[in-house]
């Protein structure tokens, strides 16, 4: 059985986008273009794949973590030198057929692959130009079409002043059988404007060779949109946040305004939920039924059960339950999870912990490394001292237990079932169920000792009044 592939390129440099990193690392809605053009393969059900790397190659290397194969084009001579250098893979594949796509392209789709494919098959062609048919075809390549297929692309700079005025632009993505490319691949000439091997060139020269070639028009009017700077990348950044935000408004979700709203693609949200401004949304985060989400929330890798309220609220790698209120201005850390019907209140952190059913975590106050059980309610100022400065402990707090204000817990510590902590307590030993522990210092008074402390601050804050008294007397 024949297996297809996958080239994708992406050794472009960037340079007007000021970065270190190789252009299609350049992030659109917190994940890098690479990554949305190997996702829409992955969804095809494409997984042999070759990256062909170039200008700082290390990060396309780290990005992969070798999960799929490289080749190195250590000078930047053109698509088809790109090409060129993944030769190798393209041999051990020669059999099938190869998708050529370029990595800074971020609105390739399944879809488009699929239908691409399917067509490719159904007329056997030698090569198959996915394209798109733009108002502004400034630019890009234009498509010359016969009334068999196509006879060509001409790059912009190449373009007759009646190409220049043909709408079908090459979208930068092709489907060739392996072998028919193989065999005209190395035959390209550098003989453009650019000097540069274009992949174009191999169309015609598989046409000369008596090969059939054709386009496919995509329903994806996007599928060729790239960015050769900030600007350009700006504007893609704002074409995927306003198709993504039109995918959950045809589902049934609310947005009461869409002004610094920011949601992946690969976010899930339940019918019945709303979305209000500033929230960003990234990641693998699922959110269920009839929830309410911001103002000013940031959810990366969370699930969020139904009907639950979040306002000002940043969590990571967290999992929330049914009917939780959170908010506003609390941090979830990653390894967080707030049981069903939990309340957690403003100014709170909560890191690598589990809040149990019911729970009430009141404002100001910090829960690491813990796991606290049902119906607890922490008061004000609680803090769990998690870390000694070398090792980090666990506490532990039962079901239906009281914690008293601005108790310190210093773990390890266990705290039994039905058990209360008075008010300033730092804890330092297990408390049984149903206990109560008073852990204050003795107090002591040291008459005359804060005057004599606080004589020359007290002694320069009067002479602040007196100056500032005197200012007044003067402006009257």
């Amino acid at each position: 059985m024949m297996k297809n592939s996958v080239v994708i390129l992406a050794g472009g440099q960037g340079k007007r986008m000021k970065t270190d990193m190789p252009k299609a690392l350049c992030e659109v809605l917190g994940k890098p273009m690479l990554q949305w053009v190997i996702e829409a393969c992955e969804e095809a059900d494409l997984n042999n794949i070759c990256v062909v790397k170039g200008f700082a190659g290390e990060y396309i290397d780290s990005f992969l973590n070798g999960k799929y194969q490289t080749a190195l084009q250590a000078d930047r001579l053109g698509t088809g030198h790109a090409v060129m250098q993944a030769v190798n893979f393209l041999r051990k594949h020669s059999d099938g057929n190869t998708l050529i796509l370029c990595g800074d392209a971020p609105f390739i789709d399944s879809k488009t692959i699929k239908d691409a494919l399917n067509f490719h098959r159904e007329k056997d062609l030698s090569v198959t130009v996915v394209t798109s048919v733009l108002d502004d075809p400034y630019g890009y390549g234009r498509i010359v079409r016969t009334e068999n297929g196509i006879s060509g692309i001409v790059e912009e700079r190449d373009c007759t002043e009646e190409q220049k005025k043909i709408k079908e632009i090459n979208s930068g993505c092709f489907w060739f059988k392996t072998k028919d490319l193989l065999d005209v691949l190395f035959s390209i000439k550098p003989d453009n404007a650019q000097g540069e091997y274009y992949l174009t060139d191999c169309i015609s020269l598989l046409i000369k060779n008596g090969k059939s070639a054709d386009a496919y028009i995509s329903e994806n009017e996007n599928v060729s949109l790239g960015a050769n700077d900030r600007r350009g990348l700006l504007h893609i950044n704002d074409v995927a946040r306003r198709q993504i935000i039109n995918k959950h408004l045809d589902n049934g979700i609310e947005f009461t305004c869409t002004d610094g709203v920011s949601i992946s693609n690969s976010v899930k949200i339940g019918i019945g939920t709303v979305i209000h401004s500033g929230v960003i949304l990234k990641g693998n985060t699922e959110i269920g039924n009839g929830c309410e989400i911001g103002p000013n929330t940031y959810l990366n890798d969370t699930k969020v059960g139904r009907d639950t309220k979040l306002n000002n609220v940043v969590a990571n790698e967290s999992v929330i339950g049914n009917g939780v209120t959170i908010g506003p201005w609390v941090q979830l850390r990653p390894n967080t999870h707030i049981a069903n019907g939990a309340k957690i209140g403003d100014f709170v952190e909560i890191k690598n912990s589990n809040i149990g059913e019911g729970t009430a975590v009141a404002h100001l106050t910090y829960v690491g490394d813990s796991d606290v059980g049902e119906n607890v309610n922490l008061g004000c100022g609680v803090t769990t001292a998690n870390y000694n400065g070398d090792k980090k402990f666990r506490t532990t707090i039962g079901d239906n237990s009281f914690i008293g204000c601005n108790t310190n817990l210093i773990a390890p510590v266990k705290i039994g079932k039905n058990a209360y902590t008075a008010a300033g307590s730092t804890v330092t030993k297990d408390v049984p169920d149903g206990a109560l522990i008073i852990e204050r210092g003795q107090g002591v008074i040291k008459d005359g000792y804060a005057d004599r402390m606080l004589k020359n601050r007290n002694e320069k804050i009067a002479k602040e009044k007196a100056k500032r008294a005197a200012d007044d007397n003067s402006q009257n």
